[in-house]
């Protein structure tokens, strides 16, 4: 984010002008590696001839500015603002400005990377929420759309990708019947003109990437040019047909269930370094986190992880470039709707069915944690400016906003909510839109009022709690059954839920509870033998249906995950899971229940102790991979933050050599094998697992069918590191071994990693010195805040209260966002912290934004003391 933008201003900008067409000239071949040169022509109307506004245009060397052909004062540019103001505006207005652009190493604006295998320099844009006026000058608000015809300048052996075809190409790069190359080493782009679109989902991706083209068929013969690109050191890595194959699933889904074809005219896919979220959906050129190159082996649900992110931005081709919100105020909408359609779409047109549960185990659990803190806040938010906007790429917004899009679902039926869709398109295609449009189409196709559901559902933050309460008499026969409902007091609503009551019981079957794998009763399963759907409103909710019913050994509220609700578990239940959590059959019920034991850990209502005993024996009966590793990682944590110091050497050893012995009995070469490797890694305490750990990276131990790859040894390495059995001249060696950009991260990671007061010291001097490329920076702050070394930490406390304030000022959005919260004293779990925080609020009186990230980071610290005391009092 440059400029702070307000909502106010935005709106007054919206209502004075119409934007027609941009028009940017992009010169990348100047020495400077620091800036390039961007002019723009801009045609506008005005509503009020004679009214003043001003146009976007950050960090810039500004050359010369003509508005209607007179010139105006290059001085009047406001660079702290980022601003150039406009006066006497006409009824048609024509804009010229001439300006030399700043390069990026924070991933904002045009980012600009030198590959560290061979030099090659790589651009790639990321300009959602407001930095298109990073590039170029710009009316930067979603509501202003307009058409863009862009030519660039730029080596000739390079591609250059923007949101169009290019009608002329210049050099070798590109597929073009004109060349625009002048014989000199340069090259010139001309690029179509884009429909009507918004500056955020421009794009230019630019450098001698490596690209793999193929297209998208449909019946009716018509084609959809892909391209799957990746920087070409990279380019033996690419699994370019796994990607093409998502690619044409989701085109295939989308199309059918939106009615309506793919609205542009080609389809890139780019894989670009230093990328600082997962994907962006700039239109027809959509960018992704390089880490989706897999280099190394990795799980299949990495795999499925990617093909999700795929299809999320795919989605986002109809649902926020061709409609697109008209002020971030519905960034919810934007990205939850994506959310859900992705998991949809992967559930009905992929191998991963089981998506939902991924879904149930990931994000679900990412909105929870989400809506229990302070900062916590309605889906519908209210953003009064840019700067608000950047804190709320939330839980609640993507994950929260889905869960409850998937709730809407089953309360309006799916394939009225698909006939609601559609006629959303055809209403505003190429239009910005509010919530009411969408609710609007989806009440005349469902024949629902919404208007309830909205109040409820989207206007009002926190999270409902359910639990069972029932009688039985003396023959185990339900008497009574309810469904109760909970809220916070700060966040009272109760709401209205359609959910499904499941009834569980253990079956003998004569086979084992996981396939061959074993689980805690390897000839027993929890199989459903009754299912109950309903609407709980309320605080109390009767199950009239259930009455005469044989008490289950298991009862679960919220079976298949339909309603956005934590849930509990009676006492009963509880003793079985204790017992049986791992011979749960279906992955999706199963992964409810493992949710809800983290849940009751979390809120420290489980003992930490129990909870990874829980996961120690439970888990060689979970089947699926991406719960196995979520599982795994939460389980670390916990003993990490969660449970009494006394006890967590006890509980790392516990999980390593569980962890130990499943990796050894796992199938060569499997997934299982691999998870638990790394897992058991990042475990490793006493001095047998740490040789094992030795023996991994050196050779002298192997594990039948495991490949120790370049990322593998890295983390072998780094928990070596970690624990004081290697240093720096082991990590110098290691990335001698892998001089890559990849390499260079682990190594800052690992440098930063070293458990010595010097070397926290050195790491915390590069984090706030500013100079650190944004992928490095995240890399080295991987290492210093590793939560085996928590007292090492203690001294950075009143330092990074020292810092917060400055940072927040004086750098880029992201990178400041990212030191508010990763260099926020998190793992020194004291009262002390907590005081610390208090009085910075109170005394600072820190920017909203800034005050929520650090209320976060105070209720963290607040919830892991309450969890500390939970365990502690259970010794």
């Amino acid at each position: 984010m440059a400029g702070n933008l307000t909502r106010d201003e935005a709106r007054e900008r919206a209502r004075l002008l119409t934007v027609e067409s941009y028009t940017v000239e992009l010169d990348l071949t100047t020495a400077s590696e620091e800036r390039f040169g961007s002019t723009t022509v801009v045609r506008f109307g005005s509503a009020e001839p004679g009214a003043s506004t001003f146009i976007d245009l950050h960090g810039a060397i500004v050359r010369d500015v003509a508005l209607n052909g007179k010139a105006l004062d290059p001085a009047s540019y406001d660079a702290e603002k980022g601003r150039v103001p406009l006066p006497g505006l006409a009824a048609e207005n024509e804009l010229r400005v001439v300006a030399d652009c700043a390069y990026s190493r924070s991933g904002e604006g045009l980012h600009r990377f030198v590959d560290p295998v061979d030099e090659s320099v790589y651009l790639y844009t990321q300009f959602e929420t407001a930095d298109a006026h990073r590039m170029y000058t710009c009316f930067d608000q979603p509501d202003l759309k307009a058409t863009f015809e862009l030519t660039v300048r730029a080596p000739e052996g390079w591609e250059v990708v923007t949101n169009e075809a290019p009608e002329t190409t210049g050099g070798s790069g590109g597929s073009s019947p004109q060349n625009g190359s002048g014989g000199d080493g340069v090259g010139t782009w001309h690029f179509t003109p884009t429909p009507q679109i918004s500056t955020y989902i421009t794009a230019l991706i630019a450098g001698p990437y490596h690209v793999v083209r193929d297209e998208y068929r449909r019946d009716d013969g018509t084609v959809v040019p892909l391209g799957v690109y990746c920087r070409s050191s990279l380019a033996e890595h690419l699994d370019a047909d796994a990607i093409v194959d998502v690619t044409r699933q989701g085109f295939a889904y989308f199309e059918k269930v939106f009615g309506r074809p793919y609205p542009f005219g080609k389809y890139d896919q780019l894989f670009v370094p230093e990328f600082n979220a997962g994907a962006m959906e700039n239109a027809g050129a959509v960018t992704f986190l390089e880490d989706y190159v897999f280099r190394s082996r990795v799980t299949d649900a990495a795999y499925e992880r990617r093909a999700e992110t795929i299809l999320h931005e795919m989605a986002h081709m109809w649902f926020g470039d061709l409609v697109t919100m008209r002020w971030w105020d519905d960034l919810w909408l934007n990205e939850s709707f994506a959310t859900y359609m992705s998991v949809l779409c992967q559930a009905e047109a992929t191998k991963w069915t089981g998506s939902w549960t991924t879904f149930a185990n990931l994000e679900k659990a990412w909105a929870y944690r989400q809506d229990q803190l302070p900062s916590t806040h309605p889906i519908a938010a209210d953003i009064p400016d840019i700067r608000a906007v950047e804190v709320n790429f939330d839980g609640i917004t993507y994950a929260k906003g889905a869960s409850v899009l998937k709730q809407l679902v089953a309360y309006v039926g799916l394939d009225n909510f698909l006939v609601g869709v559609r006629r959303y398109f055809d209403r505003h295609a190429w239009g910005n839109t509010v919530l009411a449009d969408l609710l609007g189409a989806l009440e005349e196709t469902s024949g629902r009022d919404l208007a309830a559901w909205s109040k409820e559902w989207l206007e009002t933050a926190g999270v409902n709690t359910m639990r069972p309460e029932y009688e039985v008499d003396a023959d185990g026969n339900f008497t009574s059954f309810a469904v109760l409902q909970e809220a916070k007091p700060d966040y009272p609503t109760l709401r209205s839920h359609r959910l499904a009551v499941g009834l569980y019981d253990k079956t003998a079957d004569g086979t084992d509870s996981a396939g061959g794998r074993g689980g805690s009763s390897p000839h027993t399963k929890l199989v459903r033998r009754e299912r109950v759907e309903l609407d709980v409103v309320g605080a109390r909710t009767e199950v009239p249906q259930l009455i005469g019913q044989r008490r289950p050994d298991l009862v679960l509220i919220n079976d298949d995950d339909l309603t956005y609700a934590k849930i509990r578990l009676d006492g009963h239940s509880l003793t079985t899971l204790i017992e049986h959590i791992g011979d749960v059959r279906e992955s999706l019920a199963r992964a409810l229940c493992w949710s809800a034991a983290w849940d009751m850990t979390r809120d420290a209502e489980m003992a930490t102790r129990d909870y990874v005993r829980l996961v120690a024996k439970g888990i060689r009966g979970v089947t699926d991979i991406s719960v196995t590793q979520t599982l795994l990682r939460q389980a670390r944590t916990a003993v990490q933050q969660y449970a009494d110091p006394a006890w967590r050497k006890e509980g790392l050893a516990l999980l390593a050599d569980t962890l130990s012995g499943l990796a050894r009995e796992a199938g060569a070469g499997s997934d299982l094998q691999l998870a638990y490797t790394q897992a058991f890694t990042a475990s490793a305490v006493s001095d047998e697992h740490l040789a094992f750990v030795q023996g991994l990276l050196d050779g002298s131990e192997v594990l039948d069918g495991l490949t120790v790859d370049t990322d593998l040894r890295w983390s072998l390495l780094r928990r070596l590191v970690v624990t004081g059995r290697a240093g720096e001249a082991e990590i110098d060696a290691e990335h001698e071994r892998d001089k890559t950009a990849a390499g260079e991260r682990h190594a800052a990671a690992c440098k930063a990693a070293i458990p010595t007061a010097d070397a926290k010291a050195a790491a915390w001097e590069r984090i706030v010195s500013g100079d650190l490329p944004n992928a490095v920076y995240r890399a080295t702050f991987g290492g210093f805040v590793e939560p085996d070394q928590a007292e090492l930490l203690r001294p950075y406390v009143d330092k990074y209260f020292a810092e917060v304030g400055r940072v927040w000022k004086e750098w880029t959005s992201d990178m400041s966002q990212t030191f508010a919260e990763v260099a926020y004293p998190f793992l020194v779990i004291e009262q002390s912290t907590i005081d610390r925080t208090e009085a910075y609020l109170a005394d600072e009186r820190p920017p909203p934004a800034l005050a929520r990230l650090l209320s976060e980071g105070r209720d963290g610290v607040a919830r892991a003391l309450r969890a500390r005391a939970k365990d502690a009092a259970s010794s």
